[in-house]
């Protein structure tokens, strides 16, 4: 049984370091051949939005819109439901490859057997 990787981030511009973190963390697993489900919270929600990764910005890290292509290639990404309805994101607006999920969604994957979970 393999196991699955399932990143939760709730940062984007307002705290940048934590927010690449996230994508860096998530980009460097699928890139190892981990299973990996990367879940966009709070204003990381803006991520999901074309465009928006590009206006990102933090010296000395990778691209956020390098690491976010990685994951989207090989993992899945997550917008949360409440999180785009609370900024007016509806599913027609986002990425191609970005579902929009909820709670139950989440937690059933957090609970899945050989599963590790990280919040930023």
């Amino acid at each position: 049984m393999s196991k699955k990787l399932v990143i939760k981030v709730t940062a984007g511009a307002d705290a940048p370091e934590r927010c690449s973190q996230a994508f860096t963390v998530a980009a460097v697993a699928v890139a190892s051949g981990v299973e990996v489900s990367l879940w966009l919270t709070g204003e990381s929600a803006w991520f999901a939005l074309p465009g928006r990764a590009a206006e990102f910005e933090l010296p000395h890290a990778a691209p956020l819109p390098e690491l976010l292509d990685a994951v989207l290639g090989g993992g899945a990404v997550t917008l949360c439901t409440q999180c785009a309805a609370r900024r007016g994101i509806g599913s027609a607006d986002v990425l191609e490859g970005v579902r929009i999920a909820g709670a139950q969604v989440f937690v059933s994957e957090v609970m899945g057997d050989e599963v590790q979970a990280l919040v930023y």
